[in-house]
Protein backbone atom coordinates (compact mmCIF):
# COMPACT_ATOMS: atom_id res chain seq x y z
CA UNK A 1 0.00 0.00 0.00
CA UNK A 2 0.96 3.82 -1.21
CA UNK A 3 -0.90 5.17 1.91
CA UNK A 4 -2.95 4.14 4.99
CA UNK A 5 -6.21 6.37 5.62
CA UNK A 6 -7.46 5.98 9.28
CA UNK A 7 -11.04 8.02 8.81
CA UNK A 8 -14.07 8.54 10.98
CA UNK A 9 -16.90 8.58 8.25
CA UNK A 10 -19.16 11.10 10.26
CA UNK A 11 -16.38 13.57 10.19
CA UNK A 12 -17.07 15.93 7.18
CA UNK A 13 -13.42 17.30 7.29
CA UNK A 14 -11.92 13.77 6.97
CA UNK A 15 -14.51 13.40 3.69
CA UNK A 16 -12.43 16.37 1.44
CA UNK A 17 -9.24 14.71 2.57
CA UNK A 18 -10.38 11.74 1.46
CA UNK A 19 -11.35 12.78 -1.93
CA UNK A 20 -8.37 14.61 -2.08
CA UNK A 21 -6.06 11.38 -1.08
CA UNK A 22 -8.37 9.73 -4.05
CA UNK A 23 -8.05 12.10 -6.46
CA UNK A 24 -4.13 11.84 -5.68
CA UNK A 25 -4.25 8.07 -6.00
CA UNK A 26 -6.54 7.84 -9.31
CA UNK A 27 -3.40 10.83 -10.50
CA UNK A 28 -0.68 8.75 -9.40
CA UNK A 29 -1.80 5.46 -9.60
CA UNK A 30 -1.41 4.26 -5.60
CA UNK A 31 -3.15 1.91 -3.62
CA UNK A 32 -4.75 3.30 -0.59
CA UNK A 33 -5.56 0.99 2.65
CA UNK A 34 -8.56 2.01 4.36
CA UNK A 35 -8.52 1.56 8.54
CA UNK A 36 -11.07 2.63 11.58
CA UNK A 37 -10.90 5.60 13.30
CA UNK A 38 -13.05 6.24 15.52
CA UNK A 39 -14.52 9.58 17.01
CA UNK A 40 -16.83 7.75 19.69
CA UNK A 41 -13.56 5.68 20.66
CA UNK A 42 -12.12 9.06 20.92
CA UNK A 43 -14.59 11.12 23.05
CA UNK A 44 -15.87 7.96 24.89
CA UNK A 45 -17.77 9.19 27.69
CA UNK A 46 -18.28 12.89 26.63
CA UNK A 47 -20.33 12.46 23.43
CA UNK A 48 -22.54 15.64 22.68
CA UNK A 49 -26.26 14.63 22.09
CA UNK A 50 -26.25 16.20 18.66
CA UNK A 51 -23.69 13.99 17.75
CA UNK A 52 -24.76 10.43 19.11
CA UNK A 53 -26.62 9.00 16.12
CA UNK A 54 -23.91 10.04 13.61
CA UNK A 55 -21.09 8.46 15.96
CA UNK A 56 -23.29 5.43 16.67
CA UNK A 57 -24.28 5.31 12.68
CA UNK A 58 -20.23 5.82 12.10
CA UNK A 59 -19.58 2.63 14.45
CA UNK A 60 -21.63 0.29 12.37
CA UNK A 61 -19.91 1.33 9.25
CA UNK A 62 -16.33 1.14 10.69
CA UNK A 63 -17.29 -2.40 11.47
CA UNK A 64 -17.66 -3.32 7.80
CA UNK A 65 -14.84 -1.35 7.24
CA UNK A 66 -12.27 -3.73 9.41
CA UNK A 67 -14.29 -6.62 8.42
CA UNK A 68 -13.62 -5.90 4.34
CA UNK A 69 -10.12 -5.07 5.32
CA UNK A 70 -9.71 -8.01 6.57
CA UNK A 71 -10.62 -9.64 3.67
CA UNK A 72 -8.08 -7.56 1.85
CA UNK A 73 -11.43 -5.68 -0.19
CA UNK A 74 -9.67 -1.84 -0.12
CA UNK A 75 -11.62 -1.24 -3.19
CA UNK A 76 -14.85 -2.11 -1.82
CA UNK A 77 -14.39 0.31 1.23
CA UNK A 78 -13.61 2.93 -0.99
CA UNK A 79 -16.75 2.07 -3.42
CA UNK A 80 -19.20 2.06 0.09
CA UNK A 81 -17.28 5.53 1.56
CA UNK A 82 -17.94 7.09 -1.47
CA UNK A 83 -21.15 6.06 -1.63
CA UNK A 84 -21.51 7.22 2.14
CA UNK A 85 -20.11 10.31 2.11
CA UNK A 86 -22.69 11.18 -0.77
CA UNK A 87 -25.49 10.66 0.62
CA UNK A 88 -24.12 12.38 3.72
CA UNK A 89 -21.60 15.00 3.31
CA UNK A 90 -22.16 15.79 -0.30
CA UNK A 91 -25.96 16.08 0.64
CA UNK A 92 -25.41 18.03 4.27
CA UNK A 93 -27.11 15.23 6.03
CA UNK A 94 -26.02 14.00 9.22
CA UNK A 95 -24.10 10.59 9.18
CA UNK A 96 -27.41 7.63 9.98
CA UNK A 97 -27.98 4.47 10.01
CA UNK A 98 -30.22 4.99 7.10
CA UNK A 99 -27.58 6.32 5.02
CA UNK A 100 -25.18 3.51 6.12
CA UNK A 101 -27.18 1.09 5.23
CA UNK A 102 -28.01 3.07 1.46
CA UNK A 103 -24.24 3.32 0.80
CA UNK A 104 -23.81 -0.44 1.50
CA UNK A 105 -26.52 -1.63 -1.01
CA UNK A 106 -25.45 1.32 -3.62
CA UNK A 107 -21.88 -0.25 -3.26
CA UNK A 108 -23.21 -3.98 -3.94
CA UNK A 109 -22.16 -5.29 -0.44
CA UNK A 110 -25.33 -6.52 0.48
CA UNK A 111 -23.47 -9.91 1.91
CA UNK A 112 -21.09 -8.21 3.91
CA UNK A 113 -23.61 -6.34 5.39
CA UNK A 114 -24.04 -8.37 8.38
CA UNK A 115 -20.76 -7.20 9.63
CA UNK A 116 -22.18 -3.84 10.14
CA UNK A 117 -24.33 -5.58 13.63
CA UNK A 118 -21.63 -7.96 14.32
CA UNK A 119 -20.04 -6.73 17.57
CA UNK A 120 -17.18 -9.19 17.34
CA UNK A 121 -15.58 -6.25 14.64
CA UNK A 122 -15.33 -3.89 17.54
CA UNK A 123 -12.31 -5.02 18.70
CA UNK A 124 -11.04 -4.84 15.62
CA UNK A 125 -12.21 -0.83 15.04
CA UNK A 126 -10.60 -0.57 18.78
CA UNK A 127 -6.98 -1.68 17.34
CA UNK A 128 -7.01 -0.04 14.20
CA UNK A 129 -7.83 3.27 16.19
CA UNK A 130 -5.14 2.60 18.70
CA UNK A 131 -2.50 2.08 16.19
CA UNK A 132 -3.52 5.10 14.34
CA UNK A 133 -3.64 7.39 17.69
CA UNK A 134 -0.12 6.07 18.35
CA UNK A 135 1.50 6.67 15.43
CA UNK A 136 -0.18 10.59 15.19
CA UNK A 137 -1.15 11.57 18.62
CA UNK A 138 -2.24 12.44 21.45
CA UNK A 139 -4.40 15.58 20.30
CA UNK A 140 -5.41 14.50 17.45
CA UNK A 141 -8.25 13.86 15.70
CA UNK A 142 -9.98 12.14 12.02
CA UNK A 143 -7.97 11.50 9.98
CA UNK A 144 -4.75 10.05 10.10
CA UNK A 145 -2.35 9.47 6.74
CA UNK A 146 0.10 6.83 6.99
CA UNK A 147 2.97 6.31 4.44
CA UNK A 148 5.52 3.91 4.17
CA UNK A 149 8.88 5.45 5.17
CA UNK A 150 7.65 7.32 7.83
CA UNK A 151 8.15 7.26 11.35
CA UNK A 152 4.74 8.52 12.21
CA UNK A 153 1.92 9.07 10.65
CA UNK A 154 -0.14 12.64 10.91
CA UNK A 155 -3.32 14.21 11.62
CA UNK A 156 -4.98 15.33 7.92
CA UNK A 157 -4.19 17.01 5.88
CA UNK A 158 -7.13 19.21 6.93
CA UNK A 159 -9.16 20.45 3.84
CA UNK A 160 -11.52 23.22 3.42
CA UNK A 161 -12.36 22.23 0.25
CA UNK A 162 -11.64 19.43 -1.90
CA UNK A 163 -8.82 20.47 -4.55
CA UNK A 164 -8.21 20.38 -8.37
CA UNK A 165 -5.73 17.62 -9.69
CA UNK A 166 -3.08 20.00 -9.60
CA UNK A 167 -3.28 21.50 -6.47
CA UNK A 168 -3.98 17.79 -4.87
CA UNK A 169 -1.08 16.56 -6.60
CA UNK A 170 1.27 20.00 -4.86
CA UNK A 171 -0.15 19.32 -1.56
CA UNK A 172 0.81 15.41 -2.06
CA UNK A 173 4.51 15.96 -3.11
CA UNK A 174 4.94 18.59 -0.35
CA UNK A 175 3.40 16.64 2.47
CA UNK A 176 5.46 13.56 1.46
CA UNK A 177 8.96 14.49 1.88
CA UNK A 178 8.08 15.68 4.99
CA UNK A 179 6.39 12.42 6.58
CA UNK A 180 8.77 11.03 6.21
CA UNK A 181 11.81 12.95 7.78
CA UNK A 182 11.98 12.52 11.15
CA UNK A 183 12.52 15.57 12.49
CA UNK A 184 9.66 17.00 11.15
CA UNK A 185 6.53 17.16 13.64
CA UNK A 186 3.88 20.07 12.73
CA UNK A 187 2.04 21.85 10.66
CA UNK A 188 -0.97 23.90 11.69
CA UNK A 189 -3.03 26.77 11.01
CA UNK A 190 -5.76 28.46 13.23
CA UNK A 191 -9.28 27.63 11.87
CA UNK A 192 -11.67 29.70 10.61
Amino acid sequence: MDATFFFDPACPWTWRTSRWLVTVAEARALSIEWRAFSLAILSEGKIAPEYAEALAASGRALRLVEALRAEGRHDDIARCYAELGARSHDAGNPLSDKIVTAAVEAAGLEEAAPALDDERWDQQVRESHALSYASAGPDIGSPVLMVPGAQRGIHGPILTEVPGTEDALTIWDSLLPLLRLPTFHELKRGRR
